[in-house]
Order: C-alpha cells, then sequence, then structure tokens
C-alpha cells in the first residue's frame, strides 16, 4: 500500500496540472518545477535516508518517511498557493520518499525469509505497476468528476491504514558501523541538487543558472575523490566506491538513469499537450496516456514471465529501440493530432519499451551484488533512477520554455499585422516569464484588445507550442538514443550470475 501510493503520487500530478494551475491561479511551469524538485529532493537525500534509517531504526524510519509523505499529500489537499505544495509536497514529502524506500527494503529483508520474501518482493513490484497502470486513469477520474484535493486526501488515507497495522512490522536492527560520512552526504546533495536545481532556476528565467551547474558538477567530482579516499583509510563512506569497479552496476545504473530521463522527459511534454494544446480535462488527458501506461504494466508482467533464456542485455536493446521509436512517432504527431486517439499507437510502442527496460534493468544491474551489500547498492540505483526522473521532468520543461519563448518572439517580430509596440511588449513578457497557455486562457488575457491583434497572437501560440513541444520530446528521444548505444556494450559482457539479493529489487 505504501508502494502504491509513492508511485501514484506523480500520476496524481501530471494529469491535475491544469486544475491546479486554475485553482491556485498559478502556471504550468511553476506545477512543473515543483513535479520535478520532489523526485529531486527524493534522490539528493535517499542515500543519507538509508544511513539515517540504519541509525535511528529502520521501522522508525519508516513511519517517518510515512507522515512525511502523508504531510505533502495533506498539504496539497489544503494548498492555497503554489509555496504551500513547493515546501510541502516537494520538500517535505521528497524527504519522506527519501526514508521510506531504503527502510522498506531493509524491513522487507528482515521480517521475510527464501520464498516469503521473494512473494513480498514481487507483491510490493506488482503495487508499482498498477499504481503506474491505473494512476492516470484513477487520478483522472477524481480530479474531474470531484477533485484533485480529494485524490490527495486518499493517499492520507491509504498512509493511515498502513500506520495501523505497523504493529505487525519487526524491526531489523543495524550492525554495521555507526560513524556517518556528513561531508559526503553534504556533497550528494550539493552536487545533485544543483544540476537540477541550475536546470529549474533556467526554466524560471533566473540568475546565476551556469553557477549552480558548476557547483553541482564540481560536488559530484568532489564526491568521487572523497568516497575514494575514506575508502583506502578504511573509513565509513556514504556509498562504497568497490560497488562501481563492476561494470555489470555501472552500465545498469546508468541505464536506469537513462530510461528515468526518458520517461520524466515524456511525462512533462505529453501532459502538458493534452491539457493545454488539446485543451483536455484530468479525465481524458489520463485515458490518452493510458496506453504508455497500461502497455508498460502488461509487458512487464508478461517479459518478467516469458524471458526464459533470452539475454537480458538483449532485452534490454529491444526496450530502449522500442522506447526510441514511439517517440520519433510522435514528433510529427504533435502538431496534427486533434484527439488523444492519435497518439495511441506510438505510445504503446513507447509503453512497450519501458515494459521490457523494467522487467530486466533491476535485476540485471543488482544480481552481481552480494546480500550484504544489495541494500546499499539499490538505494544507489533507487538515487540513479530518481535523479534521472527530476534531470527529465526539469531538463524537457526548461528546453519547452525556451524554445516557446524564442518561436513566440520571432514570429511575433516577423508579423504583420502586430505592431511594433505589440511585437516589443511581446518579447518582454516572454524574457520574463513564458509560458505554455492554452488558447482559451490567452483569450481571456486578450479581452481587451483589438481583434486583429487577438485573433494573431492566437495564431502564434497556436503555431508555436506544438513545435516547442517537439523539441522537449527530444530530450526523452537522446537519452533513449544512449540507452540504446548502451545496450550494444551491456551485450558484450558476460551475462550476471545471480547471488540471491537480486530477487529482492523490485522496490529499486
Amino acid at each position: 500500500m505504501a508502494m502504491f501510493v509513492l508511485v501514484v503520487d506523480t500520476s496524481l500530478m501530471n494529469v491535475s496540472i491544469a486544475s491546479v494551475v486554475k485553482d491556485l491561479d498559478t502556471t504550468v511551469s511553476g506545477v512543473q518545477s515543483a513535479i520535478a524538485l520532489e523526485a529531486l529532493v527524493s534522490a539528493a537525500f535517499i542515500l543519507i535516508g538509508g544511513k539515517v534509517g540504519d541509525l535511528i531504526g529502520r521501522k522508525r524510519a519508516y513511519v517517518l518517511g510515512l507522515i512525511g509523505y502523508a504531510t505533502g499529500a495533506m498539504a496539497m489537499a489544503l494548498a492555497q498557493n503554489l509555496m504551500a505544495i513547493v515546501i510541502f509536497w516537494a520538500v517535505l514529502g521528497g524527504i519522506g520518499a527519501s526514508l521510506l524506500l531504503p527502510a522498506m527494503q531493509s524491513l522487507i529483508h528482515g521480517n521475510f525469509e527464501g520464498a516469503e520474501q521473494k512473494r513480498v518482493y514481487a507483491l510490493v513490484g506488482a503495487a508499482a505497476a498498477i499504481a503506474a497502470a491505473v494512476g492516470p486513469l484513477l487520478g483522472g477520474f477524481i480530479t474531474t468528476y470531484l477533485s484533485w484535493r480529494i485524490a490527495f486526501l486518499g493517499e492520507v488515507v491509504i498512509i493511515a491504514v498502513v500506520l495501523s497495522g505497523i504493529r505487525i512490522v519487526r524491526d531489523v536492527p543495524y550492525t554495521g558501523p555507526r560513524e556517518v560520512d556528513v561531508a559526503g552526504a553534504c556533497l550528494s546533495v550539493v552536487g545533485m541538487g544543483g544540476i537540477v536545481l541550475g536546470i529549474l532556476v533556467w526554466q524560471e528565467g533566473g540568475e546565476y543558472v551556469l553557477a549552480l551547474l558548476a557547483i553541482g558538477a564540481a560536488a559530484m567530482a568532489v564526491l568521487v575523490n572523497w568516497l575514494l579516499r575514506r575508502k583506502r583509510r578504511g573509513q565509513p563512506t556514504l556509498l562504497d566506491p568497490d560497488l562501481f569497479r563492476s561494470r555489470i552496476f555501472r552500465l545498469g545504473i546508468t541505464q536506469q538513469m537513462l530510461q528515468q530521463i526518458a520517461l520524466g522527459g515524456t511525462m512533462i511534454a505529453l501532459p502538458i499537450y493534452l491539457q493545454m494544446v488539446l485543451e483536455y480535462n484530468a479525465m481524458q488527458a489520463g485515458l490518452s496516456l493510458a496506453p504508455l501506461s497500461l502497455s508498460m504494466f502488461a509487458v512487464a508482467l508478461l517479459a518478467g514471465k516469458k524471458a526464459g533464456d533470452r539475454r537480458p542485455s538483449s532485452i534490454v536493446r529491444w526496450g530502449f529501440l522500442l522506447l526510441t521509436a514511439g517517440l520519433l512517432l510522435l514528433i510529427p504527431i504533435v502538431p496534427r493530432a486533434e484527439f488523444g486517439w492519435g497518439l495511441v499507437p506510438p505510445l504503446l510502442i513507447a509503453g512497450t519499451g519501458l515494459g521490457l527496460l523494467v522487467s530486466q534493468l533491476n535485476n540485471y544491474t543488482l544480481a552481481p551484488i552480494s546480500q550484504e551489500r544489495v541494500s546499499e547498492a539499490a538505494s544507489a540505483n533507487s538515487a540513479a533512477g530518481s535523479f534521472g526522473l527530476s534531470f527529465g521532468l526539469a531538463f524537457a520543461g526548461a528546453v519547452m520554455l525556451a524554445t516557446l519563448s524564442i518561436t513566440f518572439t520571432a514570429m511575433a517580430q516577423a508579423s504583420t499585422v502586430l505592431p511594433p509596440a505589440d511585437q516589443q511588449r511581446v518579447a518582454q513578457v516572454l524574457e520574463e516569464d513564458a509560458e505554455v497557455m492554452s488558447n482559451t486562457r490567452l483569450a481571456e488575457l486578450l479581452a481587451g484588445q483589438p481583434e486583429q491583434v487577438r485573433d494573431e497572437i492566437i495564431r502564434i501560440n497556436t503555431e508555436a507550442r506544438p513545435f516547442a513541444l517537439q523539441v522537449a520530446l527530444l530530450i526523452p528521444i537522446l537519452a533513449g538514443l544512449v540507452g540504446l548505444f548502451n545496450s550494444f556494450r551491456m551485450m558484450r559482457l558476460p551475462d550476471p550470475e545471480p547471488t540471491g539479493a537480486a530477487e529482492g529489487t523490485v522496490i529499486g
């Protein structure tokens, strides 16, 4: 139930973007930034969250994570402005997820053994897959016919049910070193945070973007050197650098990150297209995205059972190939589709590719890791995935808004209808705050303008938005192409020999 809430939460936000923007009188880019920030906070703190669970107790960390997530969901139900969402849902909820995921892994390891443990992991994985499949439909239905606030209240109810049964969960004591690598923890937060935060600031038109990106990159480089030095001295490290001696592990977490970049970029561009260009409500947007999520769910289950003797690297290669092909097919469709059903064929292809990747990547990555180190390796795997998701959300969104600003300004300046004063005003507004906006909303804002000017600006908006979304889709396509290239490197390696630890990796 806890895993279901974690996965369904982002789906709710994606299909509710238009409703949240309208109810809180905010912007699409603001809500988009909050979604990316939540994934970023989870990624930045997940390694620390695992260590905190070691020190204070895995059960206590699990409970605190659930409370943090419930607080974020309650804030969504009561929020009156975007700042409340950023503070409580994105930041506090993200920290809750970073405590919850590693603790969940450790508690399952400690409360179940053998075949029973495998069944529990399978159930947790099934809950995640079901949430990914039904999330857009469930969220769309509740948002359209009730309210997006009710959907988040439902998360609070589920977490309350989980906490009501917490007494039956036995804590799992930690027997390893209790020294905390404070410097490593700080460097990991600054490194991942600086990179994605720099992109978010760029997206919002802020300053010091290059400085933030440089600080993030430098912190990541220093973190690598720091971990290697502490390992040589025999001191506890935030993350054991020896894990990365395995080429399979390195390739696996890289592919995990690329898969999530592709997913994040797709899941920010398509909901915006459906809700701001086609002006769909949440239910219609959820139905339009269903082919992607349902095919991913079905193929992941089928591939997990029917893989047989096929090499995992071969399945991963087909996964990235189909994912990239499906996204490429979206490019010519986006400016021409007048309804969501036009997206069904490419979404089915892309969803099939994602399903193949989901069925293989976690086990491929963690198969060679020993039982003693699987929890640490799974945390690194989860951090790579969460960082990829936040990066994909932020970067695709930033590219989309930058393209919209440049295209809109160029078309306005080339217009023979708009007077020079209006052209200059359009350029100034877009420089300060580029925004994907529906034609209906734009017409309301232009109500006082001459009809000829209003019609021209709406025409420019109609042509500029699909092009901006096409350019944004190039980000997940590029991630898919790099993943496809890496899959050929995977093919040259021998298949990983399972240690038994990989049976419990669906949480990653």
